[in-house]
């Protein structure tokens, strides 16, 4: 079975791990023109949250 992670960056996308290689980093601003995948508008609007790892599957 694969390992899937979440890892939530401070102050930017939801980057999703399987098997520690990067799948796709997801919008977590709200903001990206190319929902759900980020564009990286999360710098232009001054985005904040802080960081985050998510254990999926293991």
């Amino acid at each position: 079975m694969p390992k899937v992670e979440v890892l939530s960056l401070e102050n930017g996308p939801n980057q999703i791990l399987v098997d520690g290689q990067l799948l796709v980093e997801l919008c977590r601003c709200g903001h990206s023109s190319t929902k759900p995948v980020c564009d990286g508008t999360h710098e232009e609007v001054g985005f904040q949250a802080p960081a985050a790892r998510t254990k999926v599957l293991e």
